[in-house]
């Protein structure tokens, strides 16, 4: 899913060329529409059906590829595009990228179904791939804390703000997790 996903921002990545100065004399010329507007990958991953392909499109990034065992910034053995021991993460193995794709997208998933005992509505595609990215990060029960309990209230902007507070890791703020999290508040904070 995520190989469809990059082919189709490699597609929506090429620049059109500029149009060319009109000619000195008038030529008739058929009246052409407007070209339209490129489609955002926001826009197909919602007509692909989901926030899962939002999501795995978001995450890959940020978490990065590495088909072998490497330690995380605090030292948790990590593989693929984030996937832990937690994730049941074969340490043993070197993945290829295909492999870690099909992973993440289906950890990605199940991320997804434990968002529910903390918000239990479904969102937004763009909020709720928000959300998925926050929990696989953090862990499903980091929303049941204040992001969860802004949003079921209904206060959708202090929820989405509140995610910026998750930015530490081993005792220390990260560079690297301030930016993700920025990122997350402002999908969140989308409602297409």
């Amino acid at each position: 899913m995520l190989n469809w996903l990059k082919a189709l921002l490699a597609v929506l990545a090429v620049r059109r060329p500029k149009p060319a100065p009109p000619a000195a004399t008038p030529i008739a010329t058929p009246i052409r529409p407007a070209p339209t507007p490129p489609r955002t990958v926001s826009k197909i991953a919602i007509a692909a059906g989901s926030a899962i392909a939002i999501a795995v499109a978001f995450v890959a990034p940020f978490e990065g590829y590495s088909g072998k065992v490497y330690r995380d910034e605090v030292g948790v053995k990590t593989i693929c595009y984030g996937q832990t021991a937690a994730d049941g993460a074969d340490f043993s193995k070197i993945y290829t990228k295909a492999e870690c794709e099909e992973m993440l997208g289906r950890d990605l998933k199940k991320y997804q179904a434990e968002l529910r005992p903390c918000v239990p509505k479904e969102q937004p595609p763009h909020r709720e791939a928000a959300l998925i990215s926050f929990a696989y990060n953090l862990g499903p029960h980091a929303l049941c804390g204040p992001v969860g309990r802004y949003i079921n209230a209904g206060n959708i902007t202090a929820g989405c703000n509140a995610m910026l507070a998750y930015n530490h890791a081993g005792g220390r703020v990260l560079p690297g997790l301030t930016r993700r999290r920025q990122a997350e508040r402002a999908m969140c904070l989308r409602n297409d």
